[in-house]
This record gives structure tokens, C-alpha cells and sequence, in this order.
């Protein structure tokens, strides 16, 4: 059964370019290389990053990518912290570099990035906890930053997405830093979609830039030779999750086409359910990264939603008139 013809006339274009799909072992190394030069040929950001490496012990030097809004506030303002995507295995905090300089001007506010160690080379625990070292340093630098570590709110998209719900869920179990809201743009969350195991197996989700099998190379390079032990499970999995009590307000948005459809609005009904603040969003014939055709009327109106709550969450006035990504 094919998708296409729900897809969003708009988005079309966007099919008959390369993507991830069936990604592999194999295929890993020229995929890798090919986001590598899109991102290197990218437009320079509208603000240029500081780039920080911060040791850490045992641990290879941790990378992070810092973006300071361009009229410094007499107050402290609030921060993003950023985890980019690409499925576990692909990508870096760099190819976030415009989006992040965008958030940075638009909200007023501090964004920093972080490169996370990718898998399979660096399975889980790896992954999420460099998202977590980067996340203390933050905090730990709000002087430095001059910005309020009680305004800083987690951002991540596709397995960034997954990232940082995993590590909402951490930093609540380990007792902080805690965020003022986790921001997920169609977030990776469930190890079992795609498998045997999917306890959604939607037949129109999925067809398009990331696929199911895609999604089971992604899920088996994070996990590793290793067990997940059922405690670290929802630091893994975070759909696996069976307590989501007291995390921080959310904001879910998502492709009705797009493979992690059923597993986000599952995630959101859990966490309502929960007691936790929730505004989730389905965009009607969007697949995964239908936000690349930046002109799309959908596109459009992620932004548009995306931007208002992203406002809400860090307690800050949008600057208007200046273009968003």
C-alpha cells in the first residue's frame, strides 16, 4: 500500500531527492558523508557559534556550539539546549547551525548545541549521557552565559527528539538540572516500531525519508551488544516509559504520514495522562522532515505553532520581523 497520494501536494518535491531510507551498515559511511558535505555547502548562520570542548575525566572532550542572541538583555534570558537528529547514527550539532542562530535571534535567547557521540561506535549509555554532560554544563555556566538556569528548555528533533525526553527523564530521576520544558519536532521514542514487536504497525506511516527499516538499523545501533536493564529502559526507549510524572511541560509535533506518528501522540496521551502539560500538533500529509520545504504552507504552520510555544515554554517575547528556521 503506498502514502503517496495523501501526501501534501506541497511536499511532493521533497520524494524525488535523496534520503535515509533502508539505511544500513553499508550504506552508513556514504550517508554520513553526504550529510557531512550538505551540511559543510549550508548558508552561514546568522550568527557565527562559539564552539566550547569540555573536558570530562575518562570521557572524550565534550563539543557544544553556542549561539548568544545579538543584544545581550540587562536580565538574564533563557537558553535552548539543542540535540540534533539523524537517527542515532548520522549527522552533528553543526548541520542545526541556522536553525539554532534563528532561535537565538528570534527569542532573545541562548542556544547551545551538543555533538553528541553517534552509535554504533558509542551505544547507549553514550549518547544520552553526553546530552546530560552538556546539559550540567549549561547550568553550571548560567553566570557565564548570563542566562537563567531555571528558563532553560530542551529542543531535539528525530532521534534528538528521543534524546531529549530520554534525558528529561534522567535528569528527574537523578535530581536535576531540570528543564523548563522539553520541545520534541517528531521524536524517535519507541525501539519497537518497525519490528516484530510494533504495537502500532499503522500501514500509511513511514513510507517516506525514514522508514521501518531504517528505524530497526537506527534502534539496533543504540542499543548495542548489551541488554537495556528494565530500570535504564525509558532512558533507552522513552515509550517504554511507565512513569512520567513530573516532567515538564511538552510540545509534540509531527507528520500524520510520518513513521513515529502513532508513538508520539502515544507518548502524549501518557504523559496527559500523567498530569503533565502537553500541546501536541499532527500536520495532515507531512512525512518525516516535511519542515525542509521551509516554504510549504504546513511548514509554515509548524513554525508558526512551533514558535509560540517554543515562547511560552521560556517565558520570553518573540522578536518580530525576523525569519525563523
Amino acid at each position: 500500500m503506498t502514502s503517496r497520494h495523501l501526501v501534501d501536494p506541497e511536499l511532493l518535491g521533497l520524494l524525488d531527492r535523496e534520503d535515509w531510507l533502508d539505511l544500513d551498515a553499508a550504506a552508513l559511511p556514504s550517508a554520513r558523508a553526504r550529510l557531512a558535505a550538505l551540511t559543510a555547502a549550508s548558508a552561514a548562520p546568522g550568527i557565527a557559534p562559539e564552539v566550547v570542548h569540555v573536558a570530562r575525566g575518562d570521557a572524550p572532550p565534550l563539543a557544544l556550539r553556542i549561539f548568544r542572541p545579538p543584544a545581550p538583555a540587562a536580565t538574564p534570558c533563557p537558553a535552548v539546549y539543542e540535540i540534533h537528529g539523524g537517527g542515532f547514527v548520522l549527522g552533528s550539532a553543526a548541520m542545526s547551525d541556522i536553525a539554532n542562530a534563528a532561535r537565538a535571534i528570534r527569542h532573545g535567547c541562548v542556544v547551545v548545541s551538543v555533538d553528541y557521540r553517534l552509535a554504533p561506535e558509542a551505544p547507549f549509555p553514550a549518547p544520552l549521557e553526553d546530552c546530560h554532560a552538556g546539559l550540567v554544563w549549561l547550568a553550571a555556566n548560567a553566570a557565564m552565559l548570563a542566562i537563567d538556569p531555571a528558563r532553560i528548555v530542551i529542543v531535539g528533533e528525530s532521534a534528538g527528539g528521543g534524546l531529549a525526553a530520554a534525558l528529561a527523564m534522567l535528569v528527574r530521576d537523578r535530581g536535576g538540572p531540570a528543564p523548563a520544558g522539553q520541545f520534541l519536532t517528531y521524536p524517535m521514542l519507541d525501539h519497537r516500531t518497525g519490528t516484530a514487536d510494533d504495537p502500532y504497525a499503522n500501514p500509511v506511516t513511514g513510507e517516506f525519508r525514514w522508514n521501518r527499516a531504517s528505524n530497526r538499523f537506527g534502534w539496533a545501533a543504540m542499543r548495542g551488544a548489551d541488554e537495556i536493564a528494565a530500570a535504564r529502559l525509558p532512558w533507552f526507549s522513552p515509550a517504554r516509559a511507565t512513569d512520567l510524572a513530573g516532567l515538564p511541560p511538552t510540545f509534540i509535533a509531527v507528520g500524520a504520514l510520518d513513521l513515529f506518528l502513532d508513538e508520539d501522540m502515544a507518548f502524549a496521551a501518557l504523559l496527559w495522562q500523567a498530569g503533565v502539560e502537553v500541546e501536541a500538533h499532527v500536520y495532515p500529509g507531512a512525512f518525516h522532515g516535511f519542515d525542509l520545504v521551509a516554504e510549504a504552507g504546513v511548514a509554515r504552520r509548524f513554525r508558526q505553532d512551533a514558535d509560540r510555544a517554543l515562547a511560552r515554554m521560556l517565558g520570553a517575547s518573540l522578536h518580530q520581523g525576523v525569519a525563523t528556521a
